[in-house]
C-alpha cells in the first residue's frame, strides 16, 4: 500500500471580534466589487472590440483602480483576496469556454456566498493559530478536529454563508495511505423511499432532512414575506430562513459522507448509475425529493474518495434497463411502472425492485471496467 499526497482542505467555523468581522465585511465586498469590474470589462472588451482580455491584463486593471482616486478604497484589504478574485473569475471564464458552465454572472450582495481567499504571503501560521493579514489578532477557530501532523497550510478560505456563519477553509499537502485492496464490488441503486440499496441486499434509509424541516421553513418563509423590504424586521428574518437551510444542508452532507466513507472503505470496486439529476428534477412530482437526496454530491464524494483510497468507482450507462432486466435470467420486463416494488420473473426468480437493480448495475459496472464502455439496452 503505497502513501499518495494529495491537497486537502479542512474547514472549520470561526467567530470573528467586532474589529474582525467589520474588516472582514470591506474585504468580501472589495473581492465582489473587483469580480464585478472584472467582468465587466471583459465582457465590454468583446462586445466592443472583439477581443479577450487575460488575467494578466486585469491584473494590471487591478493596479489602476487603486490608484484611481474614487476607487481608492481598493487599498484597504489585502492584495491577496482581490486577485484571488480575478482568477475566479478566470477559472469561470474557462469553464465557459470549455461548455462546461454557462456565462459567468455578477455577484450581487446578499445573493452570493461571500468569500476571500487569502495565500500563503497574507495569513501567518504559528503555533495552531492564524491570523490574516491587516489583522491584529488570530481568528478564533473552533478546532472541531486536529489539522495533520506537521501540516503547513499553503493557502486559507475565509468565507460566510447567508446564515451569517463564519467558515475558514485550510489547504494543507497530507499524505493518504491507499487500502488494503480485496475483492469486493457492490452495485448502488439510488432511489427516494430507500436512500440507496446495494447489491448485498441492504437499503439505506432515506433520512429526508427537508422534509422533517419543512414545516419549520415554511412558517420562517412566510414570516419573511410579510415584512417591509429594507427592514430590519426583514434582515432578521431572511437570517432565520437561511440557518434553517444550513442545517438542512449540514445534516445531509454530514450523512452523505459517512455513507460514501464506509462504502470506499468496504468495497474495491463501486458501481453507480450515471443519473441525470438536472432532468429529474424538472419532474414537478419529484423534484423536492430528488434535490433533497443530493445524488450528484454524494457521487462527488465517492469519485475524490475513490481516487484517494485506491478504489474503483464505475458508472453504468444512465439508459441501462436495470430495474426491468431478471438479474438470474436476464429476460426484460417491458412493462415496469414505478409503483411495482417487486415482481415476479417468468423463470421463477421473486424481485424486490431496487435490490434488482442494484445486482444488475453490479453486474453492469464489471463488464464496463471489463470492456471499457458504457453498457446500453438491447436492441429490440
Amino acid at each position: 500500500m503505497g502513501a499518495t499526497v494529495v491537497k486537502r482542505a479542512f474547514r472549520y467555523r470561526f467567530y470573528p471580534t467586532d474589529e474582525q468581522r467589520e474588516q472582514l465585511e470591506r474585504t468580501f465586498g472589495c473581492v465582489r466589487y473587483v469580480y464585478n469590474r472584472g467582468l465587466a470589462e471583459r465582457s465590454r472588451a468583446w462586445t466592443q472590440e472583439q477581443r479577450r482580455i487575460s488575467y494578466a491584463e486585469s491584473d494590471k486593471l487591478l493596479t489602476q483602480w487603486k490608484r484611481d482616486p474614487e476607487t481608492a478604497w481598493l487599498t484597504e484589504p489585502s492584495k491577496g483576496p482581490l486577485q484571488a478574485a480575478l482568477r475566479n473569475l478566470q477559472s469561470a471564464y474557462d469553464k465557459f469556454w470549455r461548455k462546461q458552465t454557462g456565462y459567468p454572472q455578477f455577484k450581487k450582495k446578499f445573493r452570493s456566498k461571500d468569500s476571500a481567499t487569502y495565500f500563503s504571503n497574507c495569513f501567518s501560521f504559528h503555533d495552531g493559530q492564524i491570523k490574516l493579514a491587516k489583522q491584529s489578532a488570530p481568528l478564533d477557530i473552533h478546532w472541531s478536529r486536529p489539522l495533520p501532523e506537521g501540516a503547513r497550510p499553503s493557502q486559507v478560505v475565509v468565507s460566510k454563508d447567508a446564515g451569517g456563519r463564519y467558515h475558514v477553509s485550510i489547504l494543507v499537502e497530507v499524505a493518504i495511505v491507499e487500502h488494503a485492496p480485496n475483492d469486493v464490488t457492490v452495485g448502488v441503486d439510488a432511489g427516494v423511499a430507500s436512500l440507496y440499496t446495494f447489491s448485498t441486499g441492504e437499503k439505506v434509509s432515506n433520512p429526508r432532512y427537508e422534509k422533517v424541516d419543512r414545516v419549520r421553513l415554511a412558517n420562517a418563509q412566510r414570516v419573511l414575506a410579510k415584512k417591509q423590504k429594507g427592514s430590519q424586521n426583514r434582515a432578521k428574518a431572511r437570517l432565520k430562513v437561511a440557518r434553517i437551510h444550513a442545517r438542512i444542508a449540514d445534516r445531509r452532507r454530514d450523512n452523505l459522507h459517512k455513507l460514501s466513507t464506509r462504502l470506499v472503505r468496504e468495497n474495491q470496486v463501486i458501481a453507480i448509475e450515471d443519473l441525470s439529476v438536472r432532468n429529474m428534477v424538472r419532474n414537478r412530482s419529484l423534484a423536492r425529493a430528488v434535490s433533497d437526496a443530493s445524488w450528484s454530491q454524494f457521487r462527488s464524494m465517492l469519485e475524490y474518495k475513490a481516487d484517494w483510497y485506491g478504489r474503483t468507482v464505475v458508472a453504468v450507462d444512465r439508459f441501462y434497463p436495470s430495474s426491468k432486466t431478471c438479474s438470474a435470467c436476464g429476460l426484460i420486463n417491458s412493462d415496469m411502472p414505478l409503483h411495482v416494488r417487486e415482481w415476479v420473473c417468468p423463470c421463477g426468480a421473486i424481485h424486490d425492485r431496487d435490490v434488482n437493480a442494484a445486482k444488475n448495475i453490479r453486474a453492469a459496472g464489471l463488464a464496463v471496467l471489463a470492456c471499457g464502455d458504457g453498457v446500453r439496452p438491447p436492441r429490440s
